[in-house]
């Protein structure tokens, strides 16, 4: 029979751990705003949409949280697909992925869902960090 520390002394990688790529994505309307720096971005269609963005004493974090939930994966593969491309492997290669972003809590989480979109294995290491608030936001 197998030991527990065998098991992890197999699982474990040679050599230390590398970031061999870095991918990033923003909001196509936040792109043509021209405004350098914002915490956050919403047009018309968005408001019209959700019209408890503005109401006074209105339930509008669960208005956010349901557009997120949608929305940072779908970023997550776009910035993914081109550290991807920077990268220059195959996605089959891909061992574990690092999920950080400053809200969205949902479950299963955005990393699942990433994983989904972008066709990996299932058994990719994934690790998921949410409400990380500016520090996930300016890393």
């Amino acid at each position: 029979m197998v030991s527990v520390s065998e098991i992890r002394q197999a699982q474990r990688a040679e050599g230390p751990a590398n970031i061999l790529a870095i991918g990033t994505a923003t909001p196509s309307n936040c792109d043509k705003s021209m405004i350098k720096k914002r915490y956050m971005h919403l047009n018309e269609e968005i408001l019209k949409e959700n019209p408890n963005m503005c109401a006074y004493m209105a339930p509008s974090l669960d208005a956010r949280q349901d557009i997120v939930v949608v929305e940072v994966p779908k970023l997550g593969k776009e910035a993914a697909v081109k550290a991807i491309k920077e990268w220059g492997q195959p996605k089959s290669k891909i061992t574990h992925l690092i999920f950080c972003t400053t809200s969205g809590v949902d479950m299963p989480g955005a990393d699942y869902q990433l994983t989904k979109l972008l066709g990996l294995r299932p058994y990719v290491k994934r690790y998921m960090m949410y409400q990380q608030g500016c520090f996930a936001g300016g890393t």
